[in-house]
């Protein structure tokens, strides 16, 4: 029986003709992941980059591009400086280049490629998995489009600015400004210190082209209710005609075990009698057809997944608000993961390094990822719900500055940050942006809208737009920052001891969850961003030490859990920059503590009894 990877592996792809150069060579002077050497510029993140909606004809841009960094007034460069690796930052080591361009200055590519002879006679969409941050696109010298957002996918239909044979000609100019611009950064600062990290500039996520029919499949929208026992699918079509009608097939495994035929505005509703519910221990998915039928003739269709899950909010016995899955309530608890890698920032040196973080996450008996103020690429979420990893999604932060204070006794009247109106909508199109391009991925049950106080605005709004968007999950309003009783979930962070505050106070109204804690430090030689000067919450001398502490600290958590809390996170996944109090080193290289031992500690939680 053929598994979900099946569908993926079994891929016709196209491979680009571009002939890469030689010049290329990754940036010394600091450590790198074992994967590091493995990169060639020939083939780099060459994986199907959008595995909830999978088409046969595409072809990987990946690879080696001209570069520029010139004044921002500047037009189109005549001349450029060199070759930098794509889809790695220009900052990253694995670009090449290892340069920040700054605000004053912006980022131009160009490269060529030939359109493959089986692509002729259908549209054409150039795909950008993630540029951060305002985009502009030429193909052969007309202008396609621009985009504003460092960490959402989009793309431009280029069919008319494309010759019929021959080389095409694609230029792309990127401006970041990095914290001296109000747009969501994540950690991102131009004076990289403490808890802030090296910029991200311009591409970091895949860049392909793909074939489509002029009446085409631009997205799905996949919700299911374990309640109910359906599955309700939706399917965004472009260049309908009339008559058009939209077949929707769900598959366990190679059986076909539910489908409807509807038009193409309405929703396809799947029953799912004895369906299996996906969750960490079994994270079952289903295939998932998408197509568009003309007099009975198939104009396009698309391969996708989905999964039964449920995560909601329900009393205990003792009148405190639980987080329940699939109607029964689990402890979660993860690390907070920022997804940082000293060879490419923000990309990982390919998707086996991608992958890695969720499996060594998983083997320490995690069942839960606080993916931390950013956002991933999509194999990266495929990954955890195959895998079966819990995820809560942070937005990533944006025009800091505000005052915050998390005291209970200022919960509800907190002041939350004046931004400019240009400010506030940059934030909203971006939510929504992750929020649509991430929505069908079953492992993601938390939206975090806000962390710390960071650039936290109209609370109240934000966290009521984002619940009435997406009923299908909890909303976490505001990590560790200014409080008000709005959303699903109050979360307190508490360094480095855990902690809650009293379930009598909140716990009848919001779920509890201690969404940071821990940060116990130990830098290891030879495994550092630097030499000396780094940094933990709390540091230690030998490993013995550290899973000493960190075991003292697990043992408090069955108390906390009767007592009311529902989840915790543990700071973090790895080091980071100067952060030393990862799970692992910075260069993946190294696991602190004993993945069994971890794992032996972790088991207990999720079967504790709260009767």
């Amino acid at each position: 029986m053929k598994s979900l990877l099946a569908y993926f592996s079994a891929l016709i792809i196209t491979t680009s003709s571009y002939a890469q150069a030689t010049s290329w060579k990754m940036v010394e002077g600091k450590i790198s992941t074992p994967w590091a050497s493995q990169v060639s510029p020939d083939l780099v993140h060459s994986e199907y980059p959008r595995p909830q909606l999978v088409r046969d004809k595409w072809m990987n841009l990946n690879g080696l591009w001209d570069y520029a960094i010139k004044p921002t007034g500047e037009l189109k460069p005549t001349a450029f400086d060199g070759k930098i690796l794509v889809p790695f930052a220009v900052e990253s080591a694995l670009s090449g280049v290892g340069k920040t361009p700054g605000k004053d200055n912006a980022l131009w590519y160009r490269r060529s490629f030939t359109v493959p002879s089986a692509f002729r006679g259908q549209n054409l969409l150039l795909h950008f998995g993630a540029v951060d941050w305002q985009c502009e696109v030429w193909v052969n010298g007309v202008r396609v489009g621009e985009h504003k957002g460092g960490y959402d996918p989009f793309s431009f239909d280029i069919t008319s600015q494309v010759k019929k044979s021959g080389q095409q000609e694609l230029v792309v100019r990127v401006w970041d400004p990095s914290d001296d611009g109000p747009q969501p950064r994540g950690k991102q600062v131009n004076k990289p210190r403490g808890i802030w990290y090296t910029p991200v500039t311009g591409i970091w996520q895949t860049v392909w082209l793909e074939a489509v029919p002029k009446t085409y499949i631009a997205s799905s929208h996949h919700t299911p209710d374990v309640d109910k026992k359906v599955v309700v699918i939706k399917a965004s079509v472009i260049q309908l005609q009339p008559g058009d009608q939209v077949k929707v097939t769900a598959y366990d495994g190679p059986d076909r075990i539910a489908e409807q035929v509807v038009n193409p505005n309405d929703p396809a509703e799947l029953s799912m009698d004895n369906s299996k519910l996906w969750s960490p221990d079994q994270p079952h998915l289903y295939g998932l057809r998408i197509a568009v039928i003309r007099k009975g003739k198939v104009i396009d269709e698309v391969k996708s997944y989905f999964a039964m899950r449920k995560i909601s909010m329900a009393t205990d016995g003792n009148g405190v608000q639980r987080m329940m899955l699939n109607n029964t309530f689990l402890f979660q608890y993860g690390p907070l993961d920022q997804g940082w890698w000293p060879d490419g920032l923000y990309t990982a040196p390919s998707d086996e390094a991608l992958k890695f973080d969720i499996e060594k996450t998983k083997s320490m008996g995690f069942n839960m990822i606080r993916k931390h103020v950013k956002v991933e690429p999509a194999r990266w979420y495929y990954h955890c719900d195959r895998l079966g990893m819990l995820v809560w999604q942070d937005m990533p932060s944006g025009d800091m500055g505000n005052r915050w204070d998390s005291r209970p006794g200022i919960i509800g009247i907190a002041t939350d940050k004046e931004r400019t109106l240009e400010s506030e909508q940059i934030y909203k199109n971006e939510w929504k942006a992750i929020m649509d391009a991430n929505y069908n991925f079953p492992s993601i049950v938390v939206w975090v809208p806000f962390n710390e106080g960071w650039g936290q605005f109209k609370t109240e709004e934000i966290t009521t737009w984002t619940m009435q968007y997406d009923p299908s999950r909890l909303v976490n309003s505001a990590s560790g920052g200014n409080f008000h009783y709005v959303g699903h979930i109050i979360d307190f962070h508490n360094y480095p001891d855990p902690g809650i505050p009293d379930p009598k106070l909140f716990g009848s109204k919001q779920i509890i969850v201690l969404g940071e804690y821990g940060g116990l430090g130990l830098p290891l030689e030879g495994h550092t961003w630097q030499a000396k000067d780094n940094w933990g919450y709390q540091s230690f001398s030998t490993r013995e030490e550290l899973l000493s502490k960190y075991e003292s600290f697990i043992n408090r958590f069955e108390h906390l859990i009767r007592l009311g809390m529902s989840a915790a996170v543990y700071t973090q996944t790895t080091d980071v920059e100067i952060e030393t109090n990862g799970l692992m080193t910075y260069d993946r290289k190294v696991i602190k503590m004993p993945e069994e031992k971890l794992k032996q500690l972790h088991r207990p939680l999720y079967t504790i009894s709260l009767e």
